[in-house]
């Protein structure tokens, strides 16, 4: 029903528009008595099969959504009815930006693909704690990052502070340094800059109190040496694993009409490069830490080629935009059937 009567509608407005549009739509039905479980009856699939204890957090299932899709922890109550295990919020900065001009969000319909530029858009972290004390048992990660106008010499001072406010509302934090959107932000993934970071946030005081894992998001562009520099750092630093991938800047083999916007690369062609990254990360590692693995996941068998390729969990963002919730549904029926 979604591919064939919602998508095509969806598909005719703008697609920052649409999104929020869609939101407001998503909000209303659940208000309706009797529609979150109706939800959770056509997409939710329970099985102490699909359960994960990964990095010391139980999850219901492995299929969770991304960070960039409910950037103000607005809906994550509603999106969970969709059979989502866990919800990642954000990016989230200390201080609430416009992100960049509009038009910034474009679909690449030949390549079943997105390019965003958004950068950041957000109404800030304190705002966003407060929809998180509204919590219903959902399964959360937050997704943090630096204001654009924050210079990288003082960037660590922006994750701290959004570290320390959603500490008691998250049950794992992400740390972005790969967008693409955020002028120089991916120069903080060199090595000494990036163990910095994670070695303030990993000695935070709040961690003594109650440790909460740390994973670090990475950008599918790295180099196999820079890869291996991510093993280390991980290694060094105790953090508690790694998310591959974000967005990428290639466009190889790309067929749609705008396909030279400015932006970061989201979709169907990321499939094969993100499933590279993790298979590298596992492997160079000998699995000594574990992988949420993310792009490109528009099919359960995507889905299962990341978890092979040595995922614990895995992630979507696009192909949840292309195949609408019914693909949540396919990846855990597709686990269980290989179970």
């Amino acid at each position: 029903m979604y591919k064939l009567f919602i998508r095509p509608l969806f598909f005719c407005f703008d697609p920052e528009k649409i999104h929020y549009f869609t939101f407001s739509l998503i909000r209303f039905f659940n208000k309706i008595p009797g529609f979150s479980k109706l939800f959770q009856a056509l997409y939710e699939v329970k099985d102490k099969r699909l359960e994960r204890e990964v990095f010391g957090i139980k999850f219901k299932n492995p299929v969770g959504l991304a960070a960039g899709f409910d950037k103000d922890a607005k809906l994550y109550n509603e999106l969970s009815n969709l059979g989502f295990g866990f919800i990642e919020i954000g990016t989230l900065t200390p201080i609430g930006q416009e992100g960049n001009p509009k038009k910034r969000l474009f679909r690449l319909k030949e390549d079943n693909a997105i390019i965003n530029r958004m950068g950041f858009n957000n109404g800030g972290v304190k705002e966003a704690v407060e929809r998180l004390k509204q919590n219903k048992g959902v399964l959360i990660g937050g997704n943090i990052g630096k204001n654009k106008v924050t210079p990288n010499e003082e960037a660590v001072n922006d994750y701290e502070i959004c570290f320390e406010a959603l500490f008691p509302y998250v049950d794992y934090f992400v740390v972005n340094v790969s967008s693409p959107n955020t002028p120089n932000l991916r120069e903080l993934q060199e090595k000494e800059p990036l163990k910095k970071l994670l070695q303030t946030l990993e000695n935070n005081k709040l961690q003594t109190i109650n440790h909460k894992p740390i994973l670090l998001k990475i950008a599918p562009d790295l180099t196999d040496e820079q890869l291996l520099d991510i093993i280390d750092i991980v290694n060094e630093t105790k953090i508690a694993g790694v998310i591959a991938t974000n967005t990428t800047l290639s466009r190889e083999g790309l067929q749609s009409e705008n396909k030279s916007e400015v932006g970061g690369l989201s979709g169907k062609p990321l499939t094969k490069r993100s499933t590279e990254v993790i298979r590298f990360l596992s492997e160079k590692s000998n699995k000594s830490f574990p992988i949420i693995g993310v792009g490109g996941i528009h099919t359960a068998e995507d889905a299962i080629e990341k978890l092979e390729a040595g995922a614990s969990l895995v992630q979507l963002y696009t192909g949840f935009i292309y195949e609408g919730p019914a693909l949540i549904k396919a990846i855990n029926k597709k686990i269980l059937e290989n179970s």
